[in-house]
């Protein structure tokens, strides 16, 4: 019977420790901020410069926007630049999304996991941000409005290695100029 209160016990103090660990839903205590404005987790994501102070939300035509509604990334199979079904429904968002803001310009960084050679990987990102491109270009924006660029292996979303990491590392990643 003691053990069963115990396990209880044990459950009640994980749960709860979860509940409350989330840095960008709490303020910080001394300067007022919460995590994202603070540094935290999510302020690479989150300019708080772009910020809707009277909605909480993003300013439209932001970066953030683009992000939290529609999606700013693609990801690629291993050794593959090609556009997949779940990578063309998130560009068709994007090219609808661009429509709405025709005086804004975007760069499409191509991304490679940690897998091959230098060059190989550059190679590779380069590739894949050509692909998402040209999907946008073929979906009508103006091809004058979508520059790329290649990091190959170097600037991986997700440290370590293994399928999961790579998996989040092989992408092509819209970003607003």
């Amino acid at each position: 019977m003691l053990a069963r209160y115990l396990m209880i016990f044990a459950v009640l103090v994980l749960v709860s420790a979860c509940s409350t660990s989330n840095e960008d839903a709490t303020l910080d205590s001394q300067s007022g901020m919460n995590g994202a404005e603070a540094g935290g987790p999510l302020s690479d994501i989150y300019d708080t410069n772009t910020l809707d102070g009277d909605m909480g939300g993003p300013t439209p035509g932001s970066q953030q926007d683009l992000v939290v509604n529609v999606g700013d990334r693609v990801f690629f199979d291993t050794d593959s630049y090609d556009v997949n079904p779940e990578a063309r429904m998130t560009l068709e968002k994007q090219a609808n999304w661009l429509a709405q803001y025709p005086a804004l310009n975007i760069t499409i960084e191509g991304h490679a996991d940690e897998r091959g050679t230098r060059e190989y990987n550059l190679a590779l990102g380069e590739r894949r941000a050509n692909s998402v491109k040209n999907y946008l270009v073929a979906l009508g924006v103006d091809p004058r409005r979508v520059d790329t660029v290649t990091y190959g292996k170097e600037r991986p979303a997700v440290p370590g290695n293994g399928p999961e990491a790579w998996s989040q590392n092989r992408r092509g990643v819209a970003k607003v100029n």
